[in-house]
This record gives C-alpha cells, sequence and structure tokens, in this order.
C-alpha cells in the first residue's frame, strides 16, 4: 500500500482560513487568481499522495457563501480550437464543463470573460451561445504594449477599455481552462474599475506548485518543472522575499520576472503595492501539510519518470519537442532518479520479449506485477487489465469469465458492420463484456467490483497506446507510461 504523505482535510482548513485572512487585509474584496487545476488536479494528488483531486473545489465550498467564479477564456484559444490534452476537449467546450462542476458543488459561477478579444468570429458564437444559456459573458481587450506599457495599461485605453464585470460576493476566483487564458490580467482590471468606482479590493494568487516553503530541489518542486517542461517553466528563489525579508523562498520564472510589473501597475492605481514579493502574493499552504517528506519524495520522483515518458511520447506524435524531453532528463539525472525505480517497465519489456509482441504491465497495490499480451481476442491492455482484476480477487489464471462466444458479437461489429480492421477487444469492450458476464458468472462479478481497487496502481506499455485504451487507463486512476513507439509501421494512428 501506498504511504500517505499529505495531510488533506489539514489542508482544506488552513487555505480556506488563509483566503478568508486575505479578504479581510483588503477590506472585505479579493480576486484570487487559481492557477493550474482547480477540480481535477491529479498532478497534485500523485506527488503529494493523500491529496484529492478535487481538494480546492471543497475548500471553496466552506466559504462559498463568500465566493463566486469568474471563468476566463482567450478568444485566441477559442479561434484556434485549443485542446485539453488530458481531456482531449476544447477549451471553449470545458468552459460549459467546469461551470456544471462548479454548480454541482454549489459555487456560485457569476460570469465567463472572454479575453484577447478582437472580433475573433468563433469567440462571438462562444458569446452569443453562454448568452442563451443565461450565463453573462463580459470582453476584455488586447493591450498594445501589455504588459510592460503601464502607463497605458493602467490608463482609459488600457483597462479602461475592458468592459467592468459584475461581482456582487467579497471573494471572486477567477479561473480558466488552461495557462495563459488571462486570469491576471483579468483581476488587475477588476481592480482598476473597482478603484474607480471607490471601491478598494485586492489581489492574490493561489498557485499550489511550486511549493515556496520547501527547497529549491525538493522532488515536489522539480516534477512540478517536469509537468511544465514544454512551457519552459523554472523554479527560483524568490530573491524580492529575500531582499526584502531575508528568508529563502521558492516561485517561478514568468511570476519573478513580472513581478516588477505588477509592482508599478499596483503603485498606479493604489498609489502603493501592497506586496514586497511574489511568494507574498499567495496564498499557498499545501507545504505546511507534508506529513511524511520521504513518501512526498519518492511519489515526486516516480512522477518525474511518468513524465518523461509523457515528454518521449509527445515527441514520438509530433506534439511535443526534444527539449522537453532533454530538459526532464535533465532533472532526473541531477536528482539521481533511475528508470529501474519503476518497476512495471522492466516488467513490460520482459514480457514483450518473451512474446515477441506488444506487452503491458501493471503493478498491484501490494507489490505483484501482472502482465498481459496481444492475443486474437484482445490487446495487450485490455487483457492486463482482465489479468489484474483476477489477481486480486485471487482467481486463477486460466479462468475464463468472459466467453468466446461474447466476443465475438462484438468482433463481427467493429469488423463487418462498423468496417474497423482491428478485431481485438479494447479497454472499454472489454469492462463492456466483462460487466454483461457479471450477471451471470460469479467470478465475473468478483473481479468487476475489483476494479476500483486499480486506481492509483502503475502501468506501463511496450507500445503507444490507442487515445480508447489511453482514456479508460486515466478513467480507472491508473498512472500510465508507454514506450514511445508505435506497434504498426504507418503513417495514420488513431
Amino acid at each position: 500500500m501506498k504511504k500517505i504523505g499529505f495531510d488533506n482535510d489539514a489542508y482544506i482548513r488552513r487555505q480556506s482560513e488563509e483566503i478568508v485572512k486575505r479578504i479581510e487585509k483588503f477590506g472585505g474584496k479579493l480576486y484570487l487568481e487559481f492557477g493550474g487545476k482547480l477540480f481535477d488536479d491529479y498532478h497534485a494528488s500523485r506527488v503529494l499522495p493523500g491529496f484529492e483531486p478535487d481538494s480546492k473545489l471543497r475548500m471553496l465550498r466552506m466559504i462559498s457563501d463568500h465566493a463566486e467564479i469568474i471563468i476566463a477564456i482567450s478568444a485566441v484559444d477559442i479561434e484556434k480550437n485549443k485542446v485539453r490534452g488530458d481531456l482531449g476537449i476544447t477549451y471553449d467546450t470545458d468552459v460549459m464543463r467546469l461551470i456544471d462542476i462548479f454548480r454541482s458543488f454549489n459555487l456560485y459561477v457569476g460570469s465567463v470573460v472572454i479575453t484577447q478579444f478582437s472580433g475573433q468570429p468563433a469567440a462571438e458564437t462562444f458569446k452569443t451561445k453562454m448568452e442563451r444559456l443565461g450565463m453573462p459573458v463580459y470582453l476584455h481587450y488586447p493591450i498594445e504594449g501589455y504588459p510592460t506599457n503601464v502607463e497605458r495599461i493602467v490608463s482609459e485605453e488600457g483597462y479602461g477599455r475592458n468592459q467592468y464585470i459584475e461581482t456582487s460576493r467579497p471573494l471572486v476566483v477567477v479561473t480558466a481552462p488552461g495557462p495563459g487564458s488571462g486570469k491576471m490580467a483579468t483581476c488587475l482590471s477588476q481592480l482598476y474599475h473597482e478603484n474607480k468606482r471607490g471601491i478598494k479590493a485586492g489581489y492574490a494568487k493561489f498557485e499550489t506548485f511550486p511549493i515556496w516553503n520547501i527547497p529549491l530541489k525538493h522532488p515536489v518542486n522539480l516534477a512540478y518543472e517536469a509537468a511544465t517542461a514544454d512551457l519552459n517553466d523554472v523554479n527560483m528563489i524568490d530573491h524580492y522575499h529575500l531582499e526584502a525579508y531575508g528568508v529563502t523562498t521558492v516561485n517561478y520564472n514568468r511570476d519573478i520576472e513580472i513581478f516588477p510589473v505588477l509592482k508599478a501597475i499596483f503603485k498606479r492605481i493604489y498609489g502603493e503595492c501592497p506586496y514586497q514579493s511574489p511568494t507574498d502574493m499567495g496564498v499557498n499552504m499545501a507545504g505546511y501539510c507534508i506529513v511524511d517528506d520521504e513518501a512526498v519524495c519518492e511519489a515526486s520522483c516516480q512522477e518525474i519518470i511518468r513524465r518523461y515518458y509523457k515528454a518521449l511520447a509527445d515527441e514520438r506524435k509530433g506534439a511535443g519537442t526534444e527539449e522537453a524531453v532533454n530538459k526532464i532528463e535533465l532533472l532526473m539525472q541531477e536528482r539521481g532518479i533511475s528508470l529501474d525505480a519503476r518497476p512495471v517497465i522492466a516488467a513490460a519489456l520482459q514480457r514483450e520479449k518473451e512474446v515477441d509482441g506488444p506487452a503491458m504491465a501493471i503493478e498491484l497495490p501490494d507489490g505483484r506485477i501482472v502482465t498481459g499480451k496481444t492475443s486474437e481476442l484482445m490487446g495487450p491492455a485490455s487483457a492486463a487489465l482482465l489479468n489484474a482484476v483476477k489477481a486480486l480477487e485471487g482467481i486463477e489464471r486460466p479462468v475464463h469469465f468472459i466467453s468466446p462466444a461474447a466476443i465475438a458479437p462484438i468482433q463481427r461489429l467493429k469488423t463487418d458492420l462498423l468496417g474497423g480492421k482491428n478485431p481485438r477487444l479494447h479497454s472499454d469492450e472489454v469492462l463492456i463484456a466483462l460487466s454483461m458476464s457479471a450477471s451471470t458468472d460469479k467470478n465475473a462479478e468478483r473481479a468487476f467490483v475489483r476494479l476500483s481497487d486499480l486506481r492509483g496502481c502503475e502501468a506501463h506499455s511496450t507500445v503507444l497506446l490507442s487515445s480508447v485504451d489511453e482514456d479508460i487507463y486515466r478513467r480507472l486512476g491508473i498512472n500510465l507510461t508507454c514506450e514511445p513507439k508505435y506497434q504498426v509501421k504507418r503513417l495514420f494512428h488513431r
């Protein structure tokens, strides 16, 4: 069993208390920029074992009477149909998904703001669609010389052109489907407009990583660098904080580089800046809730390896760069992280040699490793899932609780009726067949209920999997890595 290294209950409590304090500091109105993922923060749950992916939402629920949410989305991203890599949906679609999720937690979503708007047709269509659904939409515009021309930014030709977003609660959380959506600019624009209306409002930033009060080279912070290798983020000592207080803290390059500009903007709006450093702006209490540093370090090193394989896979698919791969390799060398620390890699590669074909390995919660290979009925990802639940339930491998007679109709549907060329069952099809068998076969029923026990398990494939198989492993909560090679040699891969 994996050790718990993070006290999630303490985190939710301390984080909500800290945000309330920050609201009070600014006289009762705070714009809080939420960096990272607000709802499904699986990176945090992997590197901080014990952290729940919905912790931030649960924290907001504790102060929900005081909070409302603004979702920012860039018109440029809408026009480009930018896609969330982890979910495979466009940013504009994700805005609607997020609204539904927030409402399911009884959180109030006040509005959507489209940033960087300059008449993009797709953004206009999105605005109309949201307004017809009853959601207020505001427009913010590009500012010439942003972010360095402070005189123009803090003027009627800059923030003054933006539509003022009507808000009604003391805490205004500004979040977005992904990076580069204009969250900070939205907050600062609102400060400008609030000040014009004689309302004193403040700004703060809530971003889990890097964790400011643990060492610069701590594996948790290195894992953040690995996760953002494609963005070229670099963790740095916050020299502004060190100079102001004599205390060493960690931040990342973009916040440190932009701080002089932010300071100038604050001074132009209010006559003074309430912060001495980028670290001062943050309200992140995660570092105080690490209860087992060894467990957290081990989990973070595993995440760095996973990010390395993801970078390799992205490069192979043409969606990543060699530079990102090289950066993570350097992080691994710096920390002395070996691929041997991930046992499923060696197990999968060994199985591949034995069967002379694609293979998959899954490490169970008790440390046992099961494998799967390609057969006439299913691929290695599907076979490994069945073998894993069999092992968890203590069912001997020769037992077949999905009969070939049940699989055959699915194969005919795929090839004869739907025109597919691969008759083997993907993971989703195998799980459907298993659920159907569970109604008549006790072994199948026993195995079916153990699927939830695979959450948090590690898996490795010797080939790149289909998007369907990847999605099923993600939904099951299995941490998957793949060798950067395709099973077949061709140009088009689904």
